[in-house]
């Protein structure tokens, strides 16, 4: 199982996972345009792909997952509460292409499970995946208010996390954007803080080898120096020490991570 963070941010997010058999994307929020564009930069083919798992409604993940769909047929797999709620806002989807991945289920696809789980976010019914192959995990978890306890326990001893990390607290508490946005993303169903994040990291890392992707950092409130202080200096107060054993790395808006194995 392999994957890369193709874009991940306030303008945009997509993950790209594959196994030898199958390709996907968890979100597609760019234009259709860019995400051919970041295909490239990892030396894949749109053409491939076997599927996009879409995690809510919103703009910054669903931007491109129309024209992805309609342009390279590719099957599109969201939650009932989903679909209605992009209704509208992909356009046309033709119903073969339609798939129902309903909340707390898990899909085969040959040797590869995609486990879709609840989390905390101001959208119809958001959920996100957990990848599973030869004892292998990969979880993706970018835009909750929070992670309860019930969600620790289905993430919990990934091999590798895409974990959001979306603001710094005081950045956002002293930044421009007007109250009622702040409040919303300080929230239970909004964005978890570095802090937060790095507190969650520490309920569900185990003592192997483990890579956590600092994700869906915010442009206005946050930026990759910061998350990374934060989080480390979080994670060393629960005593775990960055470079161990747990290694952080970063995620961008406009480039994609490097291809590798879980």
């Amino acid at each position: 199982m392999r994957f890369s963070v193709l874009a991940s941010g306030s303008t945009g997010n997509s993950i790209y996972v594959e196994n030898d058999d199958h390709a996907f994307i968890v979100d597609a929020g760019l234009s259709g345009k860019k995400m051919e564009q970041l295909f490239t930069k990892v030396d894949r083919n749109m053409k491939q792909l076997s599927g996009i798992f879409v995690t809510h409604e919103h703009s910054d993940h669903i931007k491109g997952i129309g024209v992805l769909a309609r342009k390279y047929n590719v099957p599109v797999y969201a939650n009932a509460k989903t679909w209605q709620a992009m209704d509208g806002l992909v356009g046309d989807i033709p119903l073969e292409q339609r798939f129902e991945f309903e909340m707390d289920t898990v899909k085969h696809f040959g040797s590869l499970a995609v486990e879709s789980f609840a989390v905390s976010h101001d959208a119809a019914d958001p959920m996100f995946y957990s990848f599973h192959e030869d004892g292998r995990k990969l979880v993706v978890i970018t835009d909750t208010g929070y992670v309860s306890d019930r969600m620790k326990g289905i993430i919990r001893g990934a091999d590798s996390f895409v974990f959001e990390s979306n603001h710094d607290v005081n950045m956002l508490q002293m930044g421009r954007y007007p109250w009622s946005i702040k409040r919303r993303i300080l929230s239970d169903v909004g964005h978890v803080s570095n802090e937060d994040a790095a507190i969650a990291m520490s309920d569900v890392v185990f003592e192997k080898p483990t890579n956590i992707y600092l994700s869906h950092l915010s442009k206005d409130n946050n930026m990759k120096e910061l998350a990374r202080m934060s989080v480390t200096q979080t994670l060393q107060s629960c005593g775990i020490i960055v470079g161990e054993y747990l290694n952080l790395l970063d995620t961008d808006a406009e480039e994609p991570t490097k291809l590798v194995t879980v």
